[in-house]
């Protein structure tokens, strides 16, 4: 096709064929769907005004009315069986095995052919009603009313509950990283929805995590000689620095390759800006 195209693209008319073949070529790229993302908590804040829920170690899936997308807008291999009790609302929610099963899980979603078996095991949590044109805690009674009318076992609503105070909210944190959840999402009671990362979403960890870009491996030394030994990455802001803990044996084999999106967490920053003491969580296969 390259030679194709070098000795067709030399007149005019030719360079117009040529565009359209490029065209009939390229994959097209897949729409983003209006997610609404969180800013972290730094707390001061009203807790009388927010909705708390647990934040599901799982994979964000959004429901068009007909197919299940990820947050890039690629489609998720799920059997008919699974989708088609769904309605055409859309919503916003995630895949979830269970606490600290997420390589399970992208395991499953992530092979072109739906493993029936494994598919079986996921479930489909839902929090949001994204085109909702009310404040959260009515869209939140609608999609209550609209995930009870939904006859499968597979699909339900997250909880959402209150809490008092901020010594409430630090409580239900600890009960849940105890057993190994990851964190809390707090959502504002009158917010409409909007898909932007903006404060009416906040989510609550007891460490923060990020996206970077793998640039390189860089090799092990004593035990780990001749395997990776730790991650070159870049993240959003353009930084780039090294991730050398977190990896399994198994990881340190096959590492996540140039070029793709790790979740990586860290504890603040250094006085460079840098994050301090990063460790390698998982691949962003959605990006």
């Amino acid at each position: 096709m390259e030679w194709y195209l070098n000795h067709l693209c030399f007149s005019p008319m030719r360079w117009v064929v040529c565009c359209l073949l490029l065209v009939l070529i390229t994959p097209c790229r897949a729409e983003s769907p209006p997610v609404q993302l969180a800013q972290i908590y730094q707390g001061a804040i009203d807790l009388d005004d927010y909705w708390v829920s647990e934040k599901l170690d799982g994979v964000r899936a959004y429901w068009n009315g007909k197919r299940l997308l990820s947050r890039r807008g690629n489609p998720f291999p799920a059997p008919e069986w699974f989708t088609a009790p769904l309605p055409t609302t859309h919503l916003d929610g995630e895949l979830w095995i269970g606490r600290g099963q997420f390589a399970t899980l992208s395991g499953i979603v992530r092979t072109t052919t739906p493993d029936e078996t494994g598919w079986r095991s996921i479930r489909y949590m839902v929090f949001d009603l994204p085109q909702g044109r009310q404040g959260f805690t009515e869209r939140l009674s609608e999609l209550a009313r609209l995930i009870a009318t939904v006859d499968a076992p597979w699909i339900a609503l997250v909880e959402q509950f209150r809490v008092t105070d901020e010594h409430a909210l630090m409580q239900k944190l600890d009960e849940v990283t105890q057993k190994g959840g990851e964190g809390l999402m707090l959502h504002r009671a009158d917010a409409l929805h909007s898909a932007t990362r903006n404060s009416n979403l906040l989510k609550l960890k007891r460490y923060q995590d990020a996206e970077a870009k793998v640039i390189a491996h860089l090799p092990g030394q004593g035990k780990y000689a001749g395997v990776l030994g730790s991650l070159l990455v870049e993240n959003e802001q353009g930084q780039r620095f090294r991730i050398g803990s977190g990896f399994s044996d198994r990881q340190r084999e096959n590492p996540p390759p140039v070029g793709a999106t790790i979740t990586y967490r860290f504890s603040g920053v250094t006085s460079s800006g840098l994050p301090r003491f990063a460790s390698f969580m998982h691949i962003r296969f959605d990006y």
